[in-house]
This record gives C-alpha cells, sequence and structure tokens, in this order.
C-alpha cells in the first residue's frame, strides 16, 4: 500500500488518517474486486455484507465514501503495477511470435510509443503563397 502525499503517475496515496477510516469489511470488499473483478452484489456476499439488495446498497454507498475510493485506487494501482511485467513480456511476445504480422506489427508499435519512439504525428502543411495550375486537355 502507498502511504502519504501523492505518487508520481498522478496515483493519490492513502493517508494515515484514511487507511484508519476504512474498515475491515471495506477492506475485503475492495480487495475482493479488485482480485477478481466480479459484481459488487458478489464482492459484497464475499466480505460479509447481507445478502440480497440490501447488501449491495450497503456496499455501493461504501464504495462511495472518498476513504474507501483512496483505498480502492490504490489497491487498483498496486495490481495494475504487479501485472505490468506481465503484459509487458506478453507484448514482446506477440512482437516475436504472433502468427499474424499484423499483430507483430502493433505489439512491436505499441512496444516502440511505450519506449519513447512514438511515430510522429501526420500533419498537413500549409504554405503561403501563389499556387498556378495549368491543365493542357489538348
Amino acid at each position: 500500500m502507498i502511504f502519504g502525499g501523492e505518487h508520481k503517475g498522478g496515483q493519490e496515496r492513502l493517508s494515515m488518517t484514511d487507511v484508519l477510516k476504512v474498515t475491515e469489511k471495506q477492506m475485503a470488499l475492495v480487495d475482493t474486486l479488485v482480485a477478481e473483478g466480479c459484481s459488487i452484489t458478489e464482492a459484497a456476499r464475499k466480505a460479509g455484507y447481507s445478502e440480497g439488495k440490501s447488501g449491495r446498497v450497503t456496499a455501493s454507498r461504501a464504495l462511495r465514501l472518498p476513504h474507501v475510493q483512496s483505498y480502492m485506487m490504490t489497491r487498483v494501482g498496486e495490481v495494475l503495477g504487479l501485472n505490468a511485467t506481465t503484459a509487458a513480456a506478453k507484448l514482446v511476445g506477440l512482437a516475436k511470435g504472433a502468427k499474424s504480422e499484423y499483430v507483430q506489427l502493433e505489439a512491436s508499435k505499441d512496444i516502440l510509443d511505450r519506449a519513447g519512439f512514438k511515430a510522429p504525428d501526420k500533419h498537413m502543411h500549409l504554405h503561403a503563397g501563389e499556387i498556378s495550375v495549368k491543365i493542357d486537355l489538348s
């Protein structure tokens, strides 16, 4: 977990005050949502909220609380950071060994772009001055 202030890349860090406000049930709810990607209803059930609609409503309200949202963004950032190496390896694998040349090209372009070697954008160039065109159809 990332604590205090701001983190590079715009990710907000959790303050100790926010961490102390998040209950164990709210942490379980968020951790289940982030780890499993299931519905709020399913995550609420697994986190120990009431069964049915009332549990989903309570969980939805909890997820709107600023300190719970801060905790969720921190957890999402951690999971994405941990899985970034897997994603990078998959891109390299596709660039090297995909059956489709199109997939290889797109993976290669994506790798180069992420490494800072983005292809220059195509621009329309306007030229000031007089232009004369003669068409002889004879």
